[in-house]
């Protein structure tokens, strides 16, 4: 799991770099896990954009991966340690007791061979998955349930982790990576580890086209529009725009947009102070 530099033989490739994928055991994934994934291009159902810079980018095939871990108390073994191009975690296949097998995000730390297991009084290594309730206080969990039996939701991109920092008998306080104090329900999954692939963060993308494999069209600027395409467009040479940001439809950019008050308790602190 390292960082490959590549010759810089032309201007795209002269400050690109990406993963050496020494931990990727096969090319070849399970077909009875995989799905069709049908693009977007960032339009709703009325054929309307309504995300934007979304469309192209390389054929995939989505992965179906275990959040919730709720095939407990059965052990199984890590076959493959594979690449997924729809996430930036590296993904492992486990095949269980019984025979059946399930696509899990790969924790920093495991290889081919393991043996892990999920469910009540698992043992505190990494991939192994149990009740927050269950876990030590100070452990590195990842894959985190905000309600029991949903499957995970925070600390699933590579590299990321939660700590569990204090628990009660319904409620347990994890901090996030972000720097966020949040509570969750006792009874929720988390795996023990921190998600693998942690050089990701250092991948320098060297030229534009490598974002277009990935989806991404470009992002134009506002004050480099018109006035008919955006409020903060037009003027007589490079203008500024000359007022606070703002979105194509005029609404001030920075401002607070969340409006969940039915969780607003659960956070202790905020991401953003």
């Amino acid at each position: 799991m390292g960082i490959r530099k590549f010759k810089p033989t032309s201007p795209g490739t002269r400050f690109r770099s990406g993963s050496d994928f020494s931990e990727i055991t096969t090319d070849r994934p399970y077909k009875p896990l995989l799905m069709p994934i049908k693009k977007s291009g960032g339009r709703n159902n009325s054929g309307r954009i309504t995300v934007w810079q979304r469309g192209g980018g390389h054929k995939r095939a989505y992965r179906i991966i275990d959040f919730k871990r709720n095939k407990l108390n059965i052990p199984c073994t890590v076959e493959t340690i594979e690449y997924d191009p729809n996430r930036t975690a590296r993904i492992a296949l486990l095949k269980y007791a019984d025979g059946e097998r399930r696509y899990i995000l790969a924790p920093q730390g495991i290889s081919v061979g393991d043996s892990l297991v999920a469910g009540p009084g698992s043992e505190i290594k990494p991939g192994n998955a149990l009740p927050v309730k269950d876990v030590p206080l100070g452990t590195i969990i990842h894959n985190i349930e905000l309600r029991p039996g949903q499957g995970g939701k925070l600390a699933r991109s590579a590299g990321t982790y939660a700590q569990l920092v204090a628990k009660d008998e319904k409620l347990c306080q994890i901090k996030l990576s972000s720097s966020e104090v949040r509570f969750v329900p006792s009874g929720c999954m988390a795996t023990i580890g921190q998600v693998g692939n942690v050089d990701y963060e250092n991948i320098s993308v060297g030229k534009a086209g490598r974002n277009r494999w990935h989806g991404k069209r470009p992002h134009v600027r506002g004050v480099a529009m018109n006035p008919v395409d955006h409020p903060l467009g037009g003027g007589e040479g490079k203008s500024s725009g000359g007022r606070p940001p703002v979105s194509p439809w005029s609404l001030p950019e920075g401002r607070k947009t969340r409006k969940n008050k039915k969780t607003d308790r659960l956070i202790v602190r905020r991401r953003k102070k």
